[in-house]
């Protein structure tokens, strides 16, 4: 998308154009009517297009294809020539959306100063849309617990195809990150990836931020389905959508146009779809609150990101990833994680998943002095035995007060439960790290009423 396309009824004043900018080192293709200007913009999309208003022998005039290069190709500036120009056509331009207004005939150097500052604008505006789109870490799925796994195996089957996906799973899981990945990995990869939150957009701003806006006075403002043009569109926490948004989604995934909030024409894109929800959306179109005809067009290819405590083994290696990477993007100390601190870590309760537990290595992070390895004692929310210079343990006091027999069935039951959950229900690693034989492991676990095998790990048995 280098080149400027220049669109005049008259050759010479075509030729002439060219040569100025060829010679200033722009590339051009040259139409001369609108059949032509339209099928040389669907051939390539150009750079900038300079427009003559008056075109004999076609069936659109300049304002007529520039309300149409701005419904479908918004980041395209146009400049209107014309040698009957007036302030009445220049305003009627402007309004339409282009983006200057030069009268024949005009100075060269005008031109060019027009041209370089037009040009100027779309490179920035690309760029700008490019760095709202681009995240600041990659998206790259850490970990390689089994649930972990398989969700990859899972997203790599998608990732070619032109499927829409459906993202669940709690607050906090890395639902966005998987539908990064789904795009980084798939063919449109260059193409933008916007992410709609669902949830943080006012319900009467929902369809003038989707669809944008044609106003008389201030032209058309492009919205975020404009820019998903050619790549991926994620829904994030569709369930949040309004009811009469809906609809109108509903419509774009049919035929993939859309009408602009006060427009009349349909504006086409090419979009992939992927949406998330935390929610049961069988609850919410139970209760009315969600489109079932929607939930079917977007649930074509359903997937489960699994909590973090799925996944327990992952935690050290995460922790790991947001220490290092607070340290690239803040400048907060480069620590490691103490062996006792990985382990509590894995053992601590995470109803936010993983954006719970880089909150907690941030303030770490913060808080701390600097230096050494990341102690347990740092580790907010937890009640951790605390040992006495001596060595000696202090005791909880439901604990403190048991027979002895009672006391270290109840610790062993604790500790066992704590360690095979840390081990995402793995029972022979469980029993290499707490040193015992597997079948010795097995019975004790069974002798404590605690059951393996659930998709967390275990869990102890009511008896």
């Amino acid at each position: 998308m280098g080149d400027i396309l220049i669109v005049d009824d008259e050759r010479d004043i075509r030729e002439l154009i060219a040569d100025i900018l060829e010679d200033e080192g722009f590339s051009t293709r040259r139409a001369g009517n609108s059949d032509e200007c339209m099928a040389a913009i669907t051939e390539e999309r150009p750079a900038l297009l300079i427009l003559d208003i008056w075109l004999k022998d076609s069936q659109m005039d300049g304002i007529d294809i520039l309300k149409t290069v701005k419904r479908d190709y918004p980041e395209v500036p146009v400049v209107i020539i014309s040698g009957h120009g007036n302030i009445e056509i220049a305003v009627a331009a402007i309004k339409q959306g282009a983006y200057d207004f030069i009268e024949k005939p005009f100075n060269i150097d005008q031109l060019l100063v027009v041209i370089r500052r037009g040009m100027e604008t779309a490179h920035l505006r690309r760029e700008n849309i490019a760095l709202k789109q681009r995240d600041t870490e990659p998206a790259e799925i850490l970990g390689d617990s089994a649930s972990l796994r398989m969700l990859i195996s899972q997203l790599d089957k998608v990732t070619k195809s032109n499927g829409r996906v459906m993202l669940t799973g709690p607050a906090g899981s890395g639902k966005e990150l998987a539908a990064r990945y789904i795009h980084a990995n798939s063919n449109r990869s260059s193409g933008p990836f916007v992410v709609v939150g669902c949830a943080s957009i006012e319900p009467d701003r929902m369809e003038e931020v989707l669809f944008g806006r044609e106003n008389g006075e201030r032209g058309i403002e492009p919205g975020l389905l404009d820019e998903a043009n050619g790549g991926v569109i994620y829904f994030d926490e569709v369930a949040d959508m309004p009811l009469g948004t809906q609809s109108k989604i509903l419509r774009v995934l049919v035929d993939q146009t859309f009408l602009r909030v006060g427009g009349a024409e349909k504006v086409r894109v090419d979009l992939r779809v992927i949406s998330s929800t935390n929610r049961d959306l069988e609850v919410e179109i139970e209760a009315e609150r969600f489109r079932r005809e929607l939930y079917h067009r977007l649930n074509v290819v359903p997937v489960a990101v699994p909590s973090l405590e799925e996944r327990r083994e992952d935690i050290p290696i995460l922790a790991e990833h947001f220490i290092d990477l607070f340290n690239k993007t803040q400048g907060l100390p480069l620590r490691s994680l103490s062996e006792e601190a990985s382990a509590l870590l894995q053992t601590m309760s995470w109803p936010g998943n993983v954006k719970q537990l880089r909150n907690v290595i941030e303030r770490v992070l913060i808080l701390g002095d600097g230096t050494g390895p990341i102690q347990t004692g740092e580790l907010p929310g937890e009640s951790t035995p605390e040992s006495t210079d001596e060595g000696r343990v202090v005791l909880s006091g439901a604990v403190a007060t048991m027979p002895l027999r009672e006391a270290r069935e109840a610790f062993e039951r604790e500790y066992l439960l704590t360690q095979i959950n840390r081990f995402g229900g793995n029972v022979s690693r469980t029993a290499e790290f707490v040193g015992m034989e597997r079948s010795a492991l097995h019975r004790k676990l069974k002798s404590l009423g605690v059951v393996t095998g659930s998709k967390a790990g275990a869990r102890g048995a009511h008896v």
